[in-house]
């Protein structure tokens, strides 16, 4: 596994990549991430602008009537839960962090509906630190190509953050995901459209065993 080579093939063919949801601010992004949890960005994308004019910060989400912001958000995936977490999130900003989407990675994972992959989301994307957020399809890939042999989110994160250059790290997550989305897909990846394909111990090992009949 070269895992420069990988990373210098993604930094040439995606120089500046960024999250396919959209946001104006970090109360938006973070709201947009919890939802976005086992939900695609697209139907995310078209949930938060009607939600986020109705409360567009912690101040009026955390006060907000549960059927109501229920409401605003049927159509996702797991929306009571995500209700609930939504209204607790915001009432603690406002209790804890004077309505200010906070850096740490500890602070934001205490939360409600923040774990560890949409904290480092936030901190990546907003605050740019220097850390990687695993998701399914950051999981994937990284397996896939050989960058970590990790059986959890937490042990690829470390073995990312180990082989990825402190300045590459908030750009790598989002070259896996991408990757993971559109290419390197769960089912049926499009390798023969892969220009990493030639770097990928697991297209190397299924095109050596075609050759084989195995």
């Amino acid at each position: 596994m070269d895992s420069r080579a990988i990373f210098d093939w993604f930094r040439a063919n995606n120089p500046a990549p960024r999250t396919e949801l959209r946001y104006s601010d970090p109360f938006g992004l973070l709201v947009a991430v919890i939802l976005s949890a086992q939900c695609t960005d697209k139907r995310v994308n078209m949930v938060t602008p009607a939600l986020l004019e109705r409360y567009p910060d912690a101040r009026t989400m955390a006060a907000a009537d549960f059927d109501e912001l229920f409401s605003f958000i049927s159509s996702i995936s797991y929306p009571r839960s995500k209700a609930t977490h939504l209204i607790g999130m915001a009432s603690k900003l406002m209790s804890d962090f004077g309505g200010t989407v906070p850096s740490g990675i500890d602070e934001l994972m205490s939360l409600p509906g923040v774990g560890r992959k949409t904290a480092n989301v936030i901190a990546s994307v907003v605050y740019d630190k220097p850390v990687i957020a695993v998701d399914t399809h950051v999981f994937r890939v990284a397996h896939r190509l050989g960058l970590s042999a990790g059986k959890t989110p937490d042990a690829v994160e470390k073995d990312l953050e180990a082989i990825v250059p402190v300045e590459d790290r908030a750009a790598a997550h989002h070259w896996l995901i991408l990757h993971g989305r559109y290419t390197c897909t769960a089912r049926n990846p499009k390798c023969g459209e892969c220009g990493l394909s030639g770097l990928c111990p697991e297209y190397c090992r299924k095109a050596a065993g075609l050759k084989t009949g195995q």
